[in-house]
């Protein structure tokens, strides 16, 4: 029988992208799906094309305010009565100059991908810690190291990596599990340019998904797999494609060779 038989998993950012292959890959593996996104048709036409039964339950939310979070949990709870799984998904990039980048924009960002998932993991604690359930937090590599061009984008995911691993070390003794996922860019089926945030002056390569760096796109089916995996292994992180920790251990030992290497590969 499968591990997530029976299991409630409830995806923010779960109507389309990674969030969408997550919340597929949990329904096909037995479990009971929430997805959460911000227009209504996406998140109508998710739900009907993962089966539209009462196995599946679509929400339109914006989880950047309170009452949208506390609307969304309190579905969740009348429909299945338990959560096994939050999967804070929702989030966006940044392209633009660091230099240029204004509070107003730091804040803008941190609202969706730092806060918004604050304050769905808070709502979810006491559901997910009575089922000793898991809390998987959508990072980046960007979590791990500070690209260029990227905006405020490196500085809200360096927090979900923070948050992360407070949350292991406190509540992972009472049963929690926690697993940050830093995945590289993640094919998508249409070809995009990121808008900028700030001033212009940036290549055009820099605009495109992962921000320019020379690594090969992440198949989002295969990764989705790989996080239900580290679901029901317990990890801790999930970093894709994993050579990337060794940038990550030299930059923390010798930044300016780290930094070196950035510059040589993104």
């Amino acid at each position: 029988m499968s591990y997530f038989r029976d299991k409630v998993v409830l995806v923010t950012g779960g109507s389309s992208g990674l969030g969408r292959m997550i919340a597929e890959a949990a329904a096909q593996a037995g479990a009971k799906v929430a997805i959460v996104g911000l227009e209504p048709n996406v998140v109508r036409q998710a739900t009907d094309e993962l089966g539209g039964s009462n196995d599946v339950l679509g929400v339109c939310a914006n989880i950047t305010r309170q009452k949208d979070v506390d609307r969304l949990f309190e579905a969740v709870n009348e429909r299945f009565g338990q959560l096994d799984v939050l999967v804070n998904g929702a989030g966006r990039t940044d392209r633009g100059n660091i230099a240029d980048t204004t509070p107003e924009q730091f804040c803008d960002l941190l609202e969706l991908n730092f806060l918004a998932t604050v304050r769905c993991t808070r709502a979810a604690l006491p559901h997910l810690l009575a089922r000793r359930g898991h809390l998987v937090n959508i990072g980046s590599l960007a979590a791990k190291t500070a690209s260029r061009w990227l905006g405020a984008y490196p500085v809200t995911k360096f927090a979900v990596a923070a948050f992360s691993q407070q949350l292991r070390l406190e509540l992972g003794p009472k049963g929690l599990h926690v697993l940050l996922v830093c995945p590289g860019p993640v094919t998508r089926k249409e070809s995009r340019l990121y808008p900028l945030a700030s001033s212009g002056g940036i290549p055009v390569r820099a605009r495109r998904p992962g921000g320019g760096a020379r690594t090969r796109a992440i198949n989002p089916q295969w990764l989705a797999e790989e996080i239900l995996r580290g679901c029901e292994n317990r990890r801790p992180e999930l970093v894709v494609p994993a050579r990337a920790r060794i940038l990550f251990a030299l930059a923390q030992l010798w930044p300016s060779l780290g930094d070196r290497i950035l510059l040589r590969n993104t």
